[in-house]
């Protein structure tokens, strides 16, 4: 039976056969999503081969690399209520998508659900989940998981109304770590974000990606990201954290470039978030000194 409750996003940008794999798999489940494949202006035939192999599938060909705002443009290529995202290089599990459209449909208040991680080859759970399933972010008794700070996009379904409602991902932040502003101003406007071990989603990492570009884009994004949202004292001390813990090359020298260019920008849009949300998110920073996941590296 097709749900018409969910749709998914997929982005992808130059990963041809990367993208045919995705798109097949979801068109396996048995949920038989509504996909729509936001191609960020590859050069390698990857709208055209989508296109020519999956008609059913919406297929939106960006003239530039957008990075996670192209998830922002399929949410809003969709008219169904929940929306679940997916990279090139992750697949759900059959039956996931449908549990968090019940999950959602039975949780009016859940904004985000986050889904365990399998990592291929191996089958192994990727060194996150520990941190998502063992979250100290203090949870309300009605919510059915672990309450959570943020989430990984390629592994969440939202809810399309809280995900509009917010305006989705930051055209300045692109991609990388882009999921922890969205997820503070989520909880800021009364969602709650969740985990759920029972939605699964896998991952092979692609072979093709930049490390050093990640590593110096999640740099730049987490300083901006606490500069935009935290008050003073917690800003100052993650900032100290980040200069003492960061590895010391020219890819941390550029993301801080970038981070000061930004400065200008920062100061027009920083908006402290509220009292209560710093105070119920506060126990995330010892738990990020301590992550295994959480490593500036490549």
């Amino acid at each position: 039976m097709i749900d018409r409750r969910i749709g998914v996003v997929v982005i992808t940008w130059n990963r041809c056969p990367e993208a045919v794999a995705a798109v097949a798999r979801l068109q396996e489940l048995p949920e038989r999503p509504h996909v729509v494949l936001v191609d960020n202006g590859s050069t390698d035939g990857t709208a055209e081969a989508v296109r020519s192999r999956f008609p059913e599938v919406t297929v939106v060909a960006l003239g530039e690399n957008l990075g996670a705002v192209a998830r922002n443009i399929g949410v809003r290529r969709l008219d169904t209520p929940y929306v679940a995202f997916c990279d090139d290089d992750t697949w759900w599990d059959p039956g996931s998508l449908r549990l968090a459209a019940d999950l959602l449909d039975a949780y009016p208040g859940i904004g985000v659900l986050n889904a365990r991680i399998i990592v291929e080859p191996g089958g192994h759970e990727d060194p996150v989940v520990e941190e998502l399933r063992d979250s100290p972010v203090p949870a309300p008794d009605w919510l059915p998981g672990p309450a959570l700070g943020s989430f990984l996009a390629g592994a969440s379904v939202v809810r399309r109304s809280a995900f509009l409602g917010v305006g989705g991902f930051s055209s300045r932040l692109w991609l990388g770590g882009e999921e922890e502003l969205l997820a503070t101003d989520l909880l800021s406007g009364g969602w709650e974000l969740c985990y759920r071990e029972d939605m699964v989603v896998h991952h092979r990492a692609s072979p093709v990606r930049d490390a050093r570009l990640r590593r110096r884009v999640g740099i730049r994004n987490t300083l901006w990201f606490t500069w935009l949202r935290r008050p003073l004292a917690p800003a100052i001390r993650r900032t100290a954290f980040l200069a003492r813990t960061v590895p010391r090359d020219r890819t941390s020298a550029l993301a801080v470039l970038d981070a000061v260019r930004g400065v200008p920008w920062l100061v027009t849009q920083r908006r402290p978030r509220p009292a209560e949300v710093e105070s119920r998110l506060a126990p995330l920073d010892a738990a990020q000194r301590r992550s295994k996941a959480r490593r500036y590296v490549g």
